[in-house]
């Protein structure tokens, strides 16, 4: 007897085929996943953890002032940073460079106007009026009446403070050449003797002006009036 065979019987089921393929691309895509997330857990392990806590702990151990933001104190009390301006306006206190955003220390930034913009020149003109009318003299300093990249530089030249030297003896009762001696005292030599200017910081001199000749009662913190 003859059996024929149904040629469409002897064919696989749609996708029989194809099923042991997806299984095996399946199992190498997660042969390859598996050592992609170790290695993703170990850097943010390494990098995200280990490195910045033994990097601050070095830092605190080798540079203690300067890891908890050089912090400057008196009796005992914070009173500023040395790298953070504030906005000295006492008559007997050294004064530092314009903000462009008001010393807020939120809002670091300059005014981004260019050298010719005409806000900018008036303004400048305007600064050179005051520190004129304080200090006296014709010759301003450049960093008296243009204000830094952050808004908060705690340095002012050595000019800068020469010029408010007679203006600061005179409310503090002390002569020039003292007030002169101790912005001596406080001027920074620059980087290695060859990187920058030399620079006095304004937090650190008023510090030694209020040790060398106490002013009235006024907040050394902002101080507005003497």
């Amino acid at each position: 007897m003859n059996r024929t065979i149904d040629a469409t019987s002897a064919r696989p089921a749609p996708g029989a085929a194809t099923a042991p393929r997806e299984r095996l691309e399946n199992a190498a895509s997660l042969a390859q996943l598996r050592p992609a997330a170790v290695l993703l857990a170990l850097m943010v392990a390494l990098t995200g953890l280990a490195y910045p806590l033994a990097m601050s702990g070095i830092a605190a151990a080798v540079f203690p002032r300067q890891a908890t933001g050089s912090l400057v104190e008196r009796d005992g009390v914070v009173v500023g940073s040395a790298l953070i301006a504030q906005d000295f306006q006492a008559p007997g206190y050294f004064q530092p460079r314009p903000s462009a955003v008001g010393f807020d220390a939120a809002s670091s930034g300059a005014s981004n106007l260019a050298p010719t913009n005409a806000a900018l020149i008036e303004a400048v003109q305007n600064r050179a009026e005051v520190w004129r009318a304080l200090n006296g003299g014709q010759s301003v300093p450049v960093d008296a009446v243009t204000s830094s990249g952050s808004g908060f530089d705690p340095h002012i030249s050595v000019a800068n403070a020469l010029g408010q030297a007679a203006r600061v003896a005179d409310a503090r009762g002390l002569s020039a050449e003292q007030v002169r001696a101790l912005v001596a005292e406080q001027t920074e030599a620059p980087w290695l003797g060859l990187m920058g200017a030399a620079r006095v910081n304004v937090l650190l001199l008023n510090l030694a002006l209020d040790a060398a000749a106490p002013a009235a009662p006024a907040a050394l913190g902002g101080a507005t009036d003497e």
